[in-house]
């Protein structure tokens, strides 16, 4: 069996994956990436770029239907899921295009198939061992089903719902997280009766309970229909499409059920349990810095538990890489990294929100400031409701931020720096924001909280 050689040995090319082949080849390490699909992972060829895509074709149909609320007369004729699909392909394509050029620009050794841990930092594959001075365990997630809920015919997970060629008349999701309102989200944009079922009491169940009702209200003036509280207890499905049953003796109908319970860790028969890994429930147990409890093996994204995010993978690449060459990056916690929600309206936060504030410091010794988009110019003209709740310290800095409304998801990087460089409201009030623009509403919210409010009372 024949044997290469490394410094670096990453198993999965995935967004945490090949963030870690791309900075480690870049500080002059020499790098195999062991990938068994497409370098990009799901992120790019399932998950988050495809979605993304859907959406903006979903904004595209809204905004045609509303249309004359701005003067501009034009007809929605309906849905060409054909070109939607299309569209959709081109931009994975041309991402992934662009990703292969820049991991061969860098050096970087990918090797195509289906990599087991052999112990100590070794993967087999294609029948050769590839051997790390390091090796990195990148390898991912897939979409969970729930015990007695099998998937097949028309009970689809994401990866499925993103290939369908209609669009279904009435759709069930089962989940009201992130994926599960995305997709709702998308759906109802092109016409479809959708029911959400969050046995949880509120949609998006991890924000700050006014974000989740926000979206509720939200979603309910769009028609979207929602069950929360409840829990499924089963699903049939005919030819012409599915009832599902809750254990509220309730049943709904529809053509399909999205299944949308969340992602589980793609660690099952590679070796891992084998070669004496630490884990719990399917996930890699790490240090702070994302190493394992074997000698210079580390675990990074999904597979380590908490946020299952790309960009939490992408961070968690970069630091692994930056930590082998001896850089000692900065730790991020997961409560400061951003989560965005691309529905519409779309919800942000970073930070700590005021319950988890609270329980930390004290109720006395937090302060909030919410931020009605009602008030913020931009917002009025792109129509759309909203607002910024900003939590703090008592004198002392930022704790969080939490946002919904259309396109919030792009204040999320003030926030961000906000939030990580603990900046407090009085270092930031003289630093006012461009008019009109949607980010004005962050700096409302500080000046509020600095004790001179701008706009607001």
């Amino acid at each position: 069996m024949p044997e290469q050689n490394f410094d670096v040995v990453v198993l999965g090319g995935g967004s945490g994956g090949y963030a870690t082949a791309l900075r480690a080849a870049e500080l002059g390490m020499s790098v195999a990436m062991i990938e068994k699909d497409k370098v990009g992972g799901t992120c790019l060829h399932r998950g988050c770029i495809p979605t993304k895509a859907l959406l903006h074709a979903a904004e595209v149909a809204d905004a045609t239907k509303d249309s004359t609320h701005f003067g501009i007369k034009s007809t929605f004729e309906g849905v060409d899921i054909a070109a939607v699909t299309s569209y959709r392909e081109g931009i994975v394509a041309k991402k992934y295009k662009g990703l292969q050029s820049l991991v061969k620009a860098r050096g970087v050794t990918t090797i195509a198939g289906e990599g087991r841990f052999a112990g100590g930092t070794s993967v087999t594959v294609n029948g050769d061992t590839i051997t790390g001075k390091h090796l990195v365990l990148a390898t991912g997630s897939y979409s969970r089903s729930l015990p007695g809920l099998e998937l097949g015919g028309r009970v689809i997970t994401s990866e499925q719902a993103l290939a369908l060629d209609f669009v279904p008349q009435r759709v069930a999701v089962l989940g009201g997280g992130v994926i599960g309102v995305e997709f709702a989200s998308v759906w109802r944009s092109f016409g479809a009766e959708v029911t959400i079922i969050e046995a949880l009491p509120h949609l998006v169940p991890n924000e700050e309970e006014v974000i989740s009702k926000a979206l509720e209200r939200a979603f309910r003036k769009r028609g979207i229909e929602y069950k929360l509280g409840v829990r499924f207890s089963g699903v049939s499905q005919s030819d012409s499409g599915v009832s599902i049953s809750l254990e509220s003796g309730e049943s709904i109908e529809a053509d399909i059920l999205l299944v949308a319970v969340g992602r589980g860790p793609a660690t099952a028969n590679l070796g891992f349990e084998e070669a004496g890994l630490k884990m719990d429930r399917g996930f890699v147990l790490t240090n702070e810095r994302l190493a394992t409890n074997l000698p210079n093996v580390y675990a990074i994204g999904d597979i380590v538990p908490g946020l299952q995010l790309a960009h939490r993978s992408f961070q968690h690449g970069f630091f692994v890489a930056e930590e082998i060459a001896g850089l000692k990056p900065v730790v991020i916690e997961d409560v400061n990294i951003p989560k965005i929600t691309y529905s519409e309206p779309e919800v942000a936060s970073i930070g700590l929100s005021e319950a988890r504030a609270v329980e930390k410091y004290g109720k006395d010794k937090v302060a909030t400031y919410d931020y009605s988009l009602a008030g913020n110019a931009r917002s009025e003209i792109i129509g759309t409701t909203g607002s910024v709740k900003v939590v703090r310290a008592v004198d002392g800095p930022i704790l969080g931020l939490s946002m919904i409304g259309s396109r919030v998801g792009e204040l999320i990087g003030e926030a961000q720096l906000v939030v990580n460089w603990e900046a407090y409201p009085e270092d930031l009030a003289p630093l006012l924001h461009g008019h009109p623009t949607q980010y004005e509403a962050l700096g409302e919210a500080f000046l509020a909280l600095a004790g001179k409010p701008l706009h607001a009372l």
